[in-house]
């Protein structure tokens, strides 16, 4: 199976700068497909007081240090930015990084950043995916080169310039979330790939659903990628030697309680575990790699994991 995507989640909480700068410079040069951070500025993963960079200026940086890795958002909260000027955010990403850009999406959930920073929560999570709704398409004319114009309760632009266009030409659009009635519904409109999580058996549903939109909006489900994420990977020859480092890991990020069932052993335990994802067309499989980004980890993943998946 040669059509296999990795992807580094590389967290962007509890950590330094140099050590966040390494790991995506590591992902680029042990051939992972795509680079990815979240866009957060407080963490989202255990004590939520406590260091988190920026994740638009994160990828940025990353962009300007790699060389082929494909960077994204895993997923840009709408509601941190006008559409317009995220689209013209991601045009440049896609400039600085030579056509590897992927604009990353998603309506937002983390209430207590929003309200320290000032920013709108609207009055629940219907109301801020109809601003995704909204976004949506002002930001793929912009990218495709329309000159959009919206007008609608919550966003607004006006024969939207975007000079230069990305050098790609057709920036893709990631689309996170598993929403049934909404976020699935705009990732079959809007999305060229979608990001689901939940274990395999969730995203079997979530998958049943996507299709069920892609047939309503006349959409070939073909034309979108499937990634999601596997869980937090960490590899050695000795189970117990990753289970410790797994756990290490977590106690560096505050979280009390390590997530169960997660992708940690010999390179064939987290083979097997993730294989089952292949065969429900999910092909992009995007590893969260916490601080201190554990090299060994990353290495045989992109390795020696990546090569027993292809064997099938």
């Amino acid at each position: 199976m040669t059509d296999i995507k990795l992807g580094a989640l590389c967290w962007n909480q509890y950590t330094q700068w140099p050590a966040l700068l390494a790991a995506g410079v590591r992902a680029d040069e042990l051939g992972y497909d795509s680079l990815w951070t979240w866009d957060h500025v407080y963490p989202i993963v255990g004590d939520s007081h406590g260091p988190n960079f920026e994740g638009w200026l994160t990828i940025t940086a990353w962009a300007q240090a790699t060389k082929r890795v494909r960077i994204g958002l895993m997923v840009g909260a709408n509601t941190f930015r006008n559409p317009a000027l995220t689209a013209k955010m991601a045009t440049t990403l896609d400039h600085i990084s030579g056509g590897r850009a992927i604009l990353g999406i998603g309506g937002a959930w983390f209430e207590e950043e929003h309200q320290d920073f000032g920013i709108d929560f609207g009055s629940g999570f219907p109301e801020r995916l109809r601003w995704l709704g909204e976004a949506l398409p002002i930001m793929r004319g912009m990218f495709d080169g329309t000159e959009p114009t919206a007008a609608g309760p919550h966003y607004k632009s006006q024969n939207t310039r975007n000079d230069p266009l990305p050098i790609q030409k057709h920036l893709p659009i990631c689309i996170g979330g598993g929403g049934e009635q909404v976020t699935l519904k705009l990732v079959a409109k809007y999305g060229d790939m979608n990001n689901v999580g939940g274990g395999v058996e969730g995203v079997r549903h979530k998958e049943s659903v996507l299709l069920q939109h892609c047939e309503t909006v006349g959409r070939d489900p073909a034309e979108i990628e499937r990634t999601t994420g596997v869980g937090t990977v960490f590899i050695r020859d000795n189970r117990a030697e990753a289970e410790r480092l797994y756990k290490e890991a977590f106690d560096r990020n505050r979280i009390a309680v390590p997530w169960a069932d997660q992708p940690v052993g010999t390179p064939e335990d987290v083979a097997e575990k993730i294989a089952p994802y292949l065969d429900l067309g999910y092909k992009h499989l995007i590893a969260g790699i916490p601080a201190n980004y554990d090299e060994e980890s990353m290495t045989r993943f992109a390795t020696e994991v990546r090569a027993l998946l292809a064997k099938g």
